[in-house]
């Protein structure tokens, strides 16, 4: 066995650790760190594969962005009654353990059936993973989809613009402006 072999080893066991402690955990803040630490592990993993690119992309979106996002949503939820909330989910707990161990089984079953290509695929690997390819393919043979996701992402920025400006109150604001807002309001209804 090679060093990056065994390397490659603990950092799937680390990901895959990770990945369990992210949904066992109680404690929401606790689950979001070990989150963050499964998406690390799978840019390392990416990293070995050759794909530089999707690696950077992990860590930048998936650990920098998404994370930032749910930790604002558990702070303005307030997820602080994570005893009530384990008491409720128990049954879902015992299915959960079901259909997983299912899904490793099948898992298993379709990774000893196809045969791993490794060496020819590593020549491809590092051509394919950098950021040349991938913006070469993306451009030419992708790029009305691409366009298509873009446009389609302004449309959803706009729209949720949109709906959160409605109904905004104020807590600062004057009395005149809530005496507007309410002629507004008895205007319209």
């Amino acid at each position: 066995m090679s060093g990056e072999l065994i390397l490659f080893v603990l950092i799937a066991i680390l990901a895959i650790g990770s990945a369990v402690a992210t949904i066992t955990r109680r404690n929401p803040v606790a689950a979001a760190l070990f989150l963050v630490l499964h998406f690390a592990s799978l840019a390392a993993l990416y990293l070995f594969l050759s794909a530089q690119v999707l690696a950077v992309l992990q860590i930048l979106v998936y650990a920098g962005a998404i994370m930032v996002l749910i930790l604002f949503v558990i702070m303005l939820l307030n997820l602080g009654k994570e005893e009530q909330l384990a008491e409720r989910f128990q049954p879902r707990a015992i299915f959960a353990l079901i259909f997983g161990g299912l899904l490793l089984l099948f898992l298993v079953v379709a990774l000893t059936a196809v045969p791993i290509a490794y060496p020819e695929m590593a020549a491809k690997a590092a051509e394919i993973g950098t950021i040349g390819a991938l913006a070469r393919e993306l451009f030419t043979t992708y790029l009305f989809p691409f366009e298509a996701v873009s446009l389609l992402l302004l449309v959803a920025v706009v729209g949720a613009i949109v709906l959160a400006k409605k109904k905004l109150e104020i807590p600062g604001a004057s009395v005149e402006t809530k005496v507007i807002q309410k002629r507004e309001e008895q205007a319209v209804g």
